[in-house]
């Protein structure tokens, strides 16, 4: 029995996993679930797969989920705070680690289930855009396997399952709800708009990155530390069917893809079992019912500049990544409140990244403390803004 803690479990990714675990009650067990602050949804998570142990992150929230727990007649174990994720996911509580915590709070998690050896499944790219060289670092060292929960990054990993290096590496994306639209269609865009991604069902932050391209440009930097690829050698192509998820060049001139419906169960099961293969609850692909074609198209920079944005911020190196990322989180929760506009999002991004030079990424402090800075000189350029 692999017992799997889910790390962001109330959010989209960690409802997909709950659905792929329960298809397999044999083999797979959710033993540690986490929230964020939805302590009434973790409760009811907690009824319906008995774990051992349930964590709200915001500490507020503990009585509520240990009253609650109780009232059910669970014997799950309520704790709070980002310490206990972080204890859980290095624990003999679990043997596979699901992180889906959104932003940079999933970090501390994410290095201590590696660090711990555990089985990664992977869907917290902010780990490795703010600390992919020590991720993969503690990953190595420690044992740890990491296999990709992103659909592109997962279809990478499959493709190069027989071992042969790749020559190319070749991103897919939807385009987002906007594509095709112009960048001066695109300043009036509100949050709403932005977050009904014509594909997937995904989080607000995720939604909204996937509409400016910043999402594409943060996996960018995550496949160049995954899978040890200079960024000259990966590209990006807007695929709107979202059917091919990425395409692996090889050597010999032979380009491997995958192809599946959008849905992150598939990339799930792969995570929970590979190399063996099991039911995902994901239909196969038919793809003349899906209207029989597969088209590409160039991304627009101009309209969507959060994509060479990320370029950039990979060929500085260092704790430009770092920044990137928290200039990003930090514009995107001003454009959901209201406060900005959508273009405002990679302005903030370039100011940050004009601002402060990078520096070499040699340590965790290091790459907190430019998370940091980045974050408030963010957040004096959005007060400018919003004036």
């Amino acid at each position: 029995m692999q017992r799997i803690a889910v790390l962001g479990a109330t959010g989209s990714i960690g409802t997909s996993a709950l659905d792929v675990i329960a298809r397999h009650p044999d083999t797979l067990r959710a033993s540690v679930l986490s929230a964020g602050s939805k302590v009434d949804a973790l409760i009811e998570l907690c009824k319906t797969h008995a774990p051992d142990h349930a964590v709200i992150a915001d500490a507020n929230g503990y009585a509520a989920l240990r009253d609650g727990l109780r009232a059910a007649n669970l014997r799950t174990q309520a704790h709070a705070g980002a310490e206990a994720i972080e204890q859980l996911a290095a624990s003999s509580a679990c043997d596979s680690v699901v992180a889906a915590i959104v932003g940079a709070a999933g970090l501390p998690s994410t290095l201590a289930a590696a660090r711990a050896g555990k089985r990664l499944l992977l869907a917290n790219k902010e780990s490795l855009v703010l600390a992919g060289e020590l991720l993969m670092h503690e990953a190595h060292a420690h044992g740890a396997s990491i296999i990709p929960i992103d659909s592109e990054h997962n279809a990478i990993f499959q493709c190069l399952a027989d071992g042969n290096p790749p020559a190319r590496i070749t991103l897919t994306a939807s385009g987002g709800p906007f594509r095709g639209w112009s960048r001066s269609a695109l300043a009036a865009v509100t949050p709403a708009q932005a977050v009904a991604h014509p594909k997937w069902s995904m989080g607000p932050k995720i939604s909204v990155d996937s509409a400016t391209l910043m999402n594409k440009g943060l996996e960018v930097i995550e496949a160049h530390h995954l899978f040890s690829m200079p960024g000259e050698q990966i590209r990006v192509l807007v695929h709107p069917q979202s059917l091919v998820h990425s395409m692996v060049d090889f050597i010999d001139g032979s380009t491997l893809a995958q192809l599946g419906l959008p849905d992150m169960r598939t990339a799930l099961a792969i995570g929970f079992a590979w190399p063996k293969r099991i039911s995902s609850g994901v239909a196969a692909l038919d793809l003349l019912s899906q209207g029989g074609r597969l088209d590409f198209e160039p991304p627009d920079l101009d309209a969507f500049p959060c994509l060479a944005l990320a370029f950039s911020a990979l060929r500085s190196g260092g704790t430009a990544p770092a920044m990137l990322n928290a200039a990003n989180e930090e514009a995107v929760s001003a454009f959901l409140q209201g406060r900005i506009g959508f273009l405002d999002i990679p302005a903030t991004v370039a100011a940050v990244l004009t601002a402060l030079p990078s520096q070499p990424a040699d340590s965790l402090d290091t790459l907190l403390a430019a998370d940091a800075q980045a974050r408030q000189l963010a957040h004096q350029h959005l007060a400018r803004i919003a004036a």
